[in-house]
């Protein structure tokens, strides 16, 4: 099963934890590659996994992949509202600018 990370932003807890076992029985380094593009802390993955010996590891998996990939999403919205902040900040600064210059050069004309 091939997968991007959109792709998988949109699969269902249940899928999600289906993918991850099949790449556990099948695809091993694909999933640690995956879990590399995530970002997800491998000592974390570790302790969880060592904690809970008896769970479903796919289960476990891919709590860990949905809690980070929502913190990216809301890290992302964050730099993207911070972003239009500061553009809407640098379009005032340059009306304004724009408002001092004209009258420097008006009262420049009066002289």
């Amino acid at each position: 099963m091939e997968i991007n990370l959109l792709a998988l932003e949109k699969l269902s807890t249940a899928e999600l934890e289906d993918f991850i076992n099949e790449c556990i029985k099948t695809d091993f380094s694909r999933l640690v590659q995956l879990l590399y593009r995530i970002d997800v802390s491998e000592q974390k993955l570790k302790t969880i996994l060592q904690a809970n010996l008896n769970e479903d590891a796919g289960k476990l998996i891919a709590a860990v992949i949905v809690e980070r990939l929502a913190a990216t999403k809301k890290a992302r919205e964050s730099f993207s509202d911070r972003n239009a902040k500061i553009e809407n900040s640098g379009n005032n600064n340059t009306e304004n600018n724009n408002t001092a210059f004209n009258s420097d050069d008006e009262g420049a004309e009066r002289l």
